[in-house]
């Protein structure tokens, strides 16, 4: 497996200093932002396909860099109860799916979104519970109407342009946010759909992440190295659903910190032994959201961490 690093957090730097500082780092490779909540600091895909002179120096500066890119991604919301957003989240992935085919890249990685309900919302609803029995109602519903039909479509035009491996991050506050979600959807549109494995993400839930990614053998498209800190003080009152801002350190349940300062180098290692039992071998995409570190200790902390357990 490779060391990739997702830029998104050299917010503050351009693209090429931001692939500098990767490259100092001694990664290769890179995951790009391109529309969504992911932004578009370092790509903006509706630009590069209508400007073929910016076009050009964008690829070429991956060549000055000797640097590849893995993965564009537009984390979004396109089945969002708001028309207007949904068209904008819809717009960035159909864009970043362009730009993808004009690269050749083959992973666009993004979340499955969520619904609100029939009734005209104007937030999106995740449910999360079965009972009382309306929420099993308005889950039917979201899936059933909205989120399915949606994912067929979409999933058709990115083969059509050839993207056949769609990221789908498994992430809470959305339909899909565990394995058994992740296949389901699968199961319903087609295999252009895969999973993106944020192990922060299942590890808070209490999800073992090396356990998940077994179930998910053979759909992996895409895997972060992002880990989370569980606060036992804080979840042994309140649990691990918590909506304090991320900024909130000292209350919140949970934090997310650079791989290896929330799970030990056991956990890892058995994370990277189950991606070689499942048969994944692309990137490991470092991705800094580190409250209690900066961007550029985070990813060398994450870099060297990954390393000293034989990543590669």
């Amino acid at each position: 497996m490779q060391i990739s690093a997702f830029t998104n957090c050299y917010a503050g730097k351009d693209l090429e200093e931001a692939l500098a500082a990767v490259k100092e780092l001694g990664v290769n490779t890179v995951e790009l932002g391109a529309g969504g909540y992911a932004g578009k600091r370092h790509c903006d895909p509706a630009l590069l396909l209508k400007d073929k002179t910016a076009f050009f120096r964008f690829h070429e500066t991956f060549h000055t860099y000797d640097m590849d890119v893995n993965a564009l991604t537009v984390h979004g919301n396109p089945v969002h109860p708001d028309a207007e957003t949904a068209k904008k989240f819809d717009a960035d992935f159909r864009n970043a799916v362009l730009l993808a085919e004009q690269l050749e890249i083959d992973t666009v990685v993004t979340y499955a979104g969520c619904p609100g309900d029939p009734a005209g919302a104007k937030y999106p609803n995740w449910v999360c519970c079965s009972w009382p029995e309306d929420l099993r109602a308005l889950l039917d519903w979201q899936w059933n109407e909205v989120l399915l039909p949606y994912w067929q479509e979409a999933a058709a035009f990115a083969r059509e342009h050839g993207v056949s491996r769609v990221a789908i991050e498994m992430r809470p506050g959305f339909c899909v946010y565990n394995p058994e979600t992740m296949l389901r959807l699968r199961r319903e549109v087609g295999n252009v759909l895969g999973a993106a494995v944020d192990p922060s993400h299942l590890i808070w839930q209490g999800i073992d992440p090396a356990l998940a990614i077994r179930e998910l053998a053979g759909t992996i498209y895409h895997v972060r190295a992002k880990d989370v800190k569980i606060d036992k003080f804080n979840t042994a009152k309140n649990g691990v659903l918590d909506t304090k801002s991320l900024d909130d350190v000292a209350d919140r349940s949970w934090l997310f910190r650079a791989a290896g300062s929330g799970s030990n180098a056991s956990d890892w290692q058995d994370i990277l032994a189950a991606l070689r039992i499942s048969g994944y071998n692309r990137v490991l995409s470092v991705t800094h959201e580190d409250g209690l570190i900066g961007a550029d200790e985070g990813l060398r902390r994450a870099v060297a961490f990954l390393r000293s357990i034989g990543t590669v």
